[in-house]
């Protein structure tokens, strides 16, 4: 369905960019450097960046719940939002972690393929293990978005988790989390990868400008302990 390169538009509240408006002029500027698809959080940005782009996006609703650390699309109101938006994809969190309500993942999954059968679904994950679970349990596509962020997946690599899933499953495998170079990127697709997903190295500056800031000042630590 994509060819190649996703654009993840999304701010924190907490950031200056966080507004729907700005979100749409990212997707916009995306698409006119290239990128093939979109992945945004939720329905005022993903309204705003239909009017701006038509090309794909892959939809998520991050919300939390006090019994859960999941907060990617955690349950089927969510992801009822996101189909009545008409998104082409709905991703999700799908790490071994506890869901709202100890609602299983087998659980979860069997729900809302019953209830929108014609959805496309993609499963976030974390390590090897969550992939080939996500495809037995019906998924579409399947995402290395989470790798790290889990407890369990600290310190390990994207990319050779990346091959690893590749190596393992069937269904389409987009790489996503830390993908922060183009080399990276391009890696990814060596691999094997169906397309690419790029949010925080494009579409954060504040972020952006604390990585220049933190290679910099290791210089000057540096220079400081020479004198």
């Amino acid at each position: 369905m994509y060819s190649k390169l996703i654009i993840s538009c999304q701010a924190l509240e907490n950031e200056p960019l966080y507004s729907p408006f700005i979100m749409s002029k990212m997707a916009l500027a995306a698409y006119q450097g290239g990128a093939s698809g979109i992945r945004a959080n939720g329905i005022e940005d993903i309204r705003a960046i239909k009017k701006e782009v038509n090309i794909p996006i892959i939809g998520i609703i991050k919300k939390d719940y006090e019994d859960s650390e999941i907060f990617i699309t955690p349950t089927i109101e969510e992801v009822e939002l996101l189909n009545e938006e008409g998104v082409d994809v709905i991703a999700f969190d799908a790490t071994a972690r506890d869901r709202p309500e100890n609602v299983s993942l087998k659980n979860f999954i069997s729900a809302v393929k019953r209830r929108f059968p014609e959805q496309k679904f993609m499963a976030d994950v974390s390590t090897l293990e969550e992939a080939v679970t996500a495809e037995k349990l019906g998924v579409d596509w399947v995402g290395t978005t989470l790798v790290g962020y889990t407890d369990y997946s600290k310190g390990l690599d994207p990319l050779e988790v990346l091959k690893e899933i590749l190596d393992n499953v069937s269904i389409p495998v987009i790489a996503e989390g830390n993908i922060n170079t183009p080399e990276k990127a391009r890696k990814a697709l060596e691999l094997g990868a169906h397309a690419v997903v790029v949010g925080s190295a494009v579409t954060r500056p504040k972020f952006i400008t604390e990585q220049f800031l933190d290679e910099m000042n290791k210089c000057s630590q540096l220079n400081q302990r020479g004198n």
